[in-house]
């Protein structure tokens, strides 16, 4: 219960504003041509959202950042492509945790311990204070994964918004 109680706290008194701290107008841009670029060289559909703090009722109700992050892939139809290769950086900064969700498609290649790595690498870059760096590093390391187990073919639709998502 006092973990409960804890964590409600952290997510009730995380500043409403601090993403557009951590994140502002040009970092978001940044991230979304990181994204257009990637795109081009595989078949892979990135999203990229960002949370502040979840909901008292979901924390009240244990959803971990895991779950809600299953829950958001769901949500943004990151699983509705043609060639199921999806991936999703979900970002919650009251915890600071990141998780990356690929669809069924890529996630016949690409491993767990890949995903895993490349999150430690952003949270690296996030613990320092640079959240543009680590974003467009991880980003770029996707963009290696995906480019090497699927490449672009000539139909290379883009079936997903490049923007970053703020979830409020």
């Amino acid at each position: 219960m006092v973990n409960k109680i804890k964590r409600w706290f952290l997510h009730t008194f995380t500043p409403p504003w601090r993403q557009r701290v951590l994140f502002p107008k040009a970092t978001l841009k940044a991230i979304e041509t990181a994204i257009q670029q990637s795109e081009a060289t595989h078949s892979g559909e990135l999203r990229f959202a960002i949370e502040n703090a979840l909901a008292s009722r979901q924390v009240w109700q244990g959803v971990s950042s895991y779950q809600r992050a299953l829950e958001l892939f769901a949500k943004l139809h990151v699983w509705d492509t043609e060639e199921n290769s999806g991936v999703l950086i979900y970002l919650l900064l009251a915890e600071r945790t990141v998780h990356i969700i690929a669809d069924r498609g890529i996630n016949k290649r690409v491993t767990q311990a890949e995903w895993d790595s490349i999150v430690r690498a952003m949270q690296s870059e996030f613990r320092s204070g640079n959240f543009q760096r680590g974003s467009l590093l991880g980003i770029e390391q996707i963009t290696a994964l995906l480019a090497s187990h699927f490449p672009a073919t000539a139909n290379n639709p883009n079936e997903l918004p490049d923007a970053p998502i703020i979830i409020d």
